[in-house]
């Protein structure tokens, strides 16, 4: 760990956390009012390698290390406001089944990971220190989609709880469904199949709206994002709507405005930028636009307030800024970039 200069503090101030393809991730200081980075440089480094996803819970920072072999694995921090403390780590499934972890989420009391090359989902129990404790479950994803070169093998790239604590819901991208696990006090359990999707979908991340009733999920082969009702465990489709006109198939991460009306969606490999949807009644959603970015924008996130939108633009090595139509829900680069080797997650 690598401290660089005393965290700021104050309601505008977000301890802004970026995870890379490199050797660690990062803390900042961000003012969400001003849309500018303070200070010369990181508040602190967290090493670890490739540290591609983290959640954040409380004052625990949870990121994976998404390694191509046995050393994948998922690592707990405790965060001071100036610093990263390690708690521990564990491997992300038995050899030859966690490899490349992608994706990680907590509901406080699980952990669950994504293992894209493993093709698994693992699940934890968190300690009350935050530690993790030995792998609980280890779920192996199906296959069945058509694109003999990217799902040729088990992937799973995104597992989420849902908002009324009884369901994991995961991305099967390879099997082009979402699968479900009950969430009980003994562990996660009982898998089923929970919807699915058209050939050649690819599911990727998945994201549930603030009043929980409705799911959504972003196909990174299709480009597509499907509008599902929740109930009690439950998926029905309501819409299809498309996110990457170019058929890019590289479309990645989604994330709604805090005051849930608008939806954006990145899009990389062709036509890389951010593309906005207005969230209209039931859910559904209606296209507005779209805004070009740096390269490979993998991961980006929206500020509390709602003012800015920041961009991990991977191959540029660079975080950019982008200011929100609050009204329009379009974006507006200000010209702000923050230099990071290879950032693939902004969060706080």
């Amino acid at each position: 760990m690598a401290l660089m200069m005393a965290s700021c503090t104050g309601p505008d101030l977000l301890n802004l956390f970026v995870g890379t393809y490199s050797d660690g991730f990062y803390a900042y200081d961000f003012d969400q009012r001003a849309g500018k980075f303070v200070g010369e440089g990181p508040v602190a480094k967290a090493e670890m390698p490739n540290p591609s996803y983290l959640t954040v819970h409380g004052n625990k920072v949870y990121a994976v290390s998404e390694m191509p072999d046995t050393r994948a694995s998922v690592w707990a921090w405790r965060w001071g406001g100036n610093g990263f403390e390690f708690i521990n780590s564990q491997p992300t499934g038995v050899p030859e089944r966690g490899e490349d972890p992608c994706y990680v989420s907590t509901n406080g009391t699980f952990l669950a990971v994504a293992n894209y090359s493993g093709g698994t989902l693992a699940t934890y129990r968190l300690r009350e220190d935050g530690s993790i404790a030995p792998l609980d479950s280890l779920l192996v994803s199906g296959i069945g989609g058509p694109d003999l070169s990217r799902q040729e093998a088990p992937h799973v790239h995104c597992a989420i709880f849902s908002p009324d604590g009884k369901h994991l819901f995961f991305s099967e991208f390879s099997a082009d469904e979402i699968g479900r696990l009950g969430v009980y006090a003994g562990g996660v359990r009982n898998y089923c199949r929970a919807a699915t999707l058209h050939s050649d979908y690819g599911p990727r991340h998945l994201l549930f709206d603030g009043s929980g009733q409705h799911l959504y999920v972003i196909g990174e082969l299709s480009g597509d994002i499907t509008v599902f009702d929740y109930a009690d465990g439950n998926l029905t489709e309501k819409q299809v709507i498309k996110a990457d006109r170019m058929d890019a198939r590289g479309a990645a991460d989604i994330h709604f405005s805090p005051d849930g009306k608008f939806l954006y969606a990145s899009l990389r490999l062709r036509g890389d930028g951010i593309v906005v949807f207005e969230v209209g009644p039931g859910g559904l959603l209606n296209y507005v636009g779209y805004t070009a970015t740096g390269p490979h924008p993998r991961n980006f996130n929206i500020t509390p307030n709602g003012r800015y939108v920041l961009v991990c633009c991977r191959d540029n090595d660079s975080v950019e800024v982008y200011a929100r139509d609050a009204s329009t829900g379009l974006l507006t680069f200000t010209g702000e970039r923050l230099p990071v080797t290879r950032p693939v997650y902004v969060g706080w």
